[in-house]
C-alpha cells in the first residue's frame, strides 16, 4: 500500500538524457496500475531540463499529482529547479537506501533519478520503495518545518 493519494496520477518528466530511463519507469508504472501524466521530454532531443520539471513541480504542488519523477543526467539540474516550488522537497536518489530515507525522513514528494548514473533496472527498484516508503514523522516533522523560506 502506497502512503501516497494513489488516486492522483504519478506526475514524470525528463530532460534528453533521462528519456530512456523516463520510458522504463512509464513501463513500471503501466504494470503497477499506477496513472501518471507524462510530461515530456518526448524523444532524445536535446532539450532543457527546466522545461519539465517546472510543470513537474507545479502538478505536485497543486495537489494535481499525488508526487513526481524527474530524471536528467546527473539530477542535479531538475532537483534544483523543482526546489524552487514552495512545498516541493525533491530528493537526488541513486539506490534503494537513498529513496527510502528521502521518504522516511525528509518526505520528499518527487524523486529525481540521475539516469547517467544508474544501472538498468535500479531506477524501477528505486521508485517502487518511494512510492511506497512513507514518512516517519516525529522529530524529522520539526526539521521540515524549517524548510520553506
Amino acid at each position: 500500500m502506497s502512503p501516497f493519494n494513489l488516486h492522483l496520477p504519478v506526475a514524470i518528466g525528463c530532460d534528453h538524457a533521462g528519456f530512456d530511463c523516463k520510458e522504463d519507469l512509464i513501463s513500471f508504472l503501466e504494470g503497477e496500475g499506477v496513472a501518471f501524466k507524462d510530461f515530456g521530454t518526448y524523444d532524445k532531443h536535446s532539450v532543457d531540463y527546466a522545461d519539465f520539471a517546472h510543470p513537474v513541480a507545479s502538478a505536485v504542488e497543486n495537489g494535481e499529482a499525488a508526487f513526481g519523477v524527474l530524471l536528467c543526467g546527473s539530477a542535479n539540474g531538475v532537483a534544483i529547479t523543482a526546489n524552487k516550488h514552495q512545498g516541493i522537497r525533491a530528493a537526488i536518489c541513486w539506490g534503494e537506501e537513498l529513496a527510502e530515507l528521502a521518504r522516511k525522513h525528509n518526505d520528499a514528494n518527487i524523486i529525481c533519478i540521475p539516469a547517467r548514473f544508474v544501472r538498468d533496472g535500479d531506477a524501477e527498484k528505486m521508485l517502487d520503495v518511494f512510492m511506497h516508503t512513507a514518512f516517519e514523522g516525529g522529530r524529522h516533522e520539526l526539521r521540515i518545518k524549517k524548510i520553506a523560506c
